[in-house]
C-alpha cells in the first residue's frame, strides 16, 4: 500500500475548501485522484489520495459485509475535525500494531467510491481520546475514561461535567452531539484519507483500549462533497480483545465492564474481520454508503 509523501502534515479541509475557493471539495478530491496525483492550494498545502489497493488486500474484502448499507450510529461527544491527513496515526501511543483498511462502497450500485474522505478516531490503550485527555480521564469534573462513567459514544448524550461544545453536527447518523472544541493540542489516533480507485483507504493505529461503558470500538465517519453520509463505529472479536490486553500497556487497565454483549450500540455488521499481520493484526470492513441520500 502506498501512501500520501506528505503525511503528518496539518491539512483541515475547511482550510482546503477556503484555498481553492468555489471549486469545493469534489474539485479537490478529483484532483487528487486524477493519475495519483496531489493538488496544491493557496496556503500552499498538498493532500494525494493513498495507491491502488493490492490484490491480496482486495480479496479480504469478500465476505466483509459487502453491498450492505451500513448502519449509522452517534458520532459521540469527542469528535472533531483534526486537520491530520495521514496514514499512520499512532504517534507516541503504545500497542499491540493494527491495521485498518476500510472499503467505501455505493450501497445501491455495489461498486467503489473513490475521493470519499474516510476519518477514523479512537481511545488509546488507556482510555484516553486525544484533544479530550480532560473530560476522557474524568479530570476537571468529567467523568468519563478510567475511572470515570463511560464517555463518548453513548445515545443517551455527552458525559456530565464539562460536556463538549462545538457546532452543531450536521449529515447522517450524527445523533444529537454537537462536534467538540479540543481541550488540548494533542491529536494521537485520529486521522483522514482519501479513498483510492478501488474505494479503499488503509491506517496503521493500535488496537484501541476501552472505558467504561462501552465495548472496544474505532469510530468512522465518510464524507462526499464535503458532506457527512456515514458516521459509525468498528468493534472487535471479543477473543480477540481478550487476548490482545493480556499484554501491557492494556494490562495495566483493569475493571473492564461492558463486552460486545451488553454493549448499547453494538451490531454483529460492524465487526472487523481480523487477520494476523507480523507483530500486529490487519482489520477490513465494508462501508456501504447512501451516495445519493435517497435512504437505502
Amino acid at each position: 500500500m502506498g501512501y500520501d509523501h506528505h503525511e503528518g502534515q496539518r491539512v483541515s479541509r475547511r482550510r482546503l475548501i477556503a484555498g481553492i475557493g468555489s471549486v469545493g471539495l469534489t474539485g479537490l478530491l478529483a484532483a487528487c485522484g486524477r493519475d495519483g496525483g496531489t493538488v496544491t492550494t493557496s496556503t500552499g498545502e498538498t493532500v494525494a489520495p493513498q495507491a491502488t489497493t493490492t490484490s491480496d488486500l482486495t480479496s479480504l474484502f469478500a465476505d466483509a459485509n459487502t453491498c450492505r448499507l451500513t448502519a449509522s450510529t452517534t458520532q459521540g461527544p469527542y469528535y472533531f475535525d483534526a486537520d491530520k491527513i495521514r496514514s499512520d496515526i499512532r504517534e507516541d501511543r503504545k500497542g499491540v500494531r493494527l491495521r485498518v483498511a476500510i472499503r467505501v462502497q455505493d450501497s445501491e450500485q455495489c461498486g467503489p467510491l473513490s475521493n470519499a474522505v474516510v476519518e477514523i478516531w479512537h481511545c488509546d490503550a488507556a482510555g484516553l481520546y486525544s484533544g479530550a485527555e480532560a473530560q476522557s480521564s474524568g479530570a476537571n469534573g468529567g467523568s468519563g475514561g478510567p475511572g470515570g462513567a463511560p464517555p463518548g459514544g453513548v445515545p443517551s448524550g455527552a458525559p456530565a461535567g464539562n460536556p463538549p461544545s462545538g457546532g452543531a453536527p450536521s449529515g447522517g447518523g450524527n445523533g444529537q452531539m454537537a462536534d467538540l472544541t479540543p481541550t488540548d493540542d494533542k491529536r494521537y489516533l485520529r486521522g483522514a484519507q482519501v479513498t483510492n480507485a478501488d474505494g479503499i483507504v488503509e491506517f496503521t493505529t493500535i488496537w484501541p483500549g476501552w472505558y467504561r461503558g462501552r465495548t472496544v470500538h474505532i469510530h468512522a465517519m465518510v464524507h462526499l462533497d464535503n458532506s457527512r453520509v456515514l458516521t459509525t463505529q468498528l468493534m472487535f472479536d471479543e477473543a480477540l480483545n481478550t487476548k490482545v490486553f493480556a499484554a501491557q500497556p492494556y494490562a495495566a487497565h483493569t475493571g473492564r465492564d461492558t463486552l460486545n454483549d451488553n454493549d448499547n450500540i453494538y451490531a454483529d455488521s460492524m465487526l472487523l474481520k481480523v487477520t494476523e499481520d507480523g507483530d500486529g493484526y490487519l482489520g477490513v470492513i465494508n462501508f456501504g454508503v447512501d451516495s445519493d441520500r435517497d435512504g437505502s
